[in-house]
């Protein structure tokens, strides 16, 4: 375990599965967030799930190592990974999805004139949110379907980032395209503010998408909601999510090789 902390706020890292998750709550971890002074140089937040833990211990995509490693903050979003860095290896993490740190951003942290960018979302999705939190800086790009595999539209997301600085950047584009777009933009050394990958937060905040139920959430079953709700789901839980219990079953044999502490050795008398 470590200790980092930003403008005074300080937190505990915990490592995981090769990810130094942050022991904070969304609004704590949202407090985090908007402690960043503005102007500052542009910083990330990354909020692995199952199938991003997947992503990065078992495809071992190169590219999500990379972003994952150069987050400045790393957050636990699902109840699967919780469960299993509780029950398994007896560490406590608290959950901080991506659509909970965002609600807390703007229902407590940001205010109607801060400096708004947001890659990826809808017109409509844009005017509610205008309209529910009063914004008055706000930008939005809406990149075309299949994106994130032409240069030129990545690069015209990366060079809206830099024509309008802005406090807060939403990338919304679904995982893993909004961290790969994300990773560009830090890479590429003048942008400012804080970069968040929270896929479809801002529909859920203005009452375009619905989130499970308050009773489905505190149990834990969100995910099972979800498939009910999106039939695309089944395969991202079943197929993309379900292999974390291989990788949790290795990294309790090897805890080593995944950055995490192994069982204590008794102390010789």
């Amino acid at each position: 375990m470590s200790e980092n902390g930003v403008n005074g706020h300080s937190y505990e890292v915990v490592p995981f599965l090769g990810v130094p998750f942050a022991c904070v709550d969304a609004h704590g971890a949202a407090g985090l967030i908007a402690a960043r002074p503005s102007g500052a140089p542009f910083e990330y937040v990354v909020t692995p799930n199952a199938s991003n833990l997947v992503r990065l211990n078992e495809l071992k995509d190169p590219k999500f190592i990379e972003i994952y490693r150069h987050a400045w903050l790393h957050t636990l979003d699902g109840s699967i990974p919780r469960a299993l860095a509780r029950k398994v290896f007896g560490l406590h993490i608290p959950l901080a999805a991506g659509s909970d740190i965002t609600s807390e951003l703007f229902n407590h942290f940001i205010q109607p004139d801060d400096p708004i960018t947001i890659i990826g979302g809808g017109e409509e999705m844009l005017q509610r949110l205008r309209a529910r939190y009063h914004l008055t800086n706000v930008h939005m790009h809406v990149p075309p379907m299949g994106f994130i595999k032409k240069p030129e539209e990545v690069e015209k997301c990366v060079q809206f980032v830099l024509d309008h600085p802005a406090r807060y950047v939403f990338f919304v584009t679904g995982s893993p395209r909004s961290e790969y777009v994300t990773q560009i933009v830090h890479q590429h050394g003048e942008a400012v503010g804080t970069g968040l990958c929270v896929g479809n937060s801002l529909n859920f905040l203005v009452g375009l998408s619905v989130r499970a139920p308050e009773a489905y959430r505190k149990r834990g079953l969100e995910w099972l909601h979800r498939m009910m709700q999106d039939p695309k789901m089944v395969r991202r839980v079943l197929v993309d999510s379900m292999p974390i219990f291989l990788t949790a079953t290795k990294a309790k044999v090897k805890p080593a090789a995944y950055g995490m502490a192994g069982p204590k050795k008794p102390r010789k008398s």
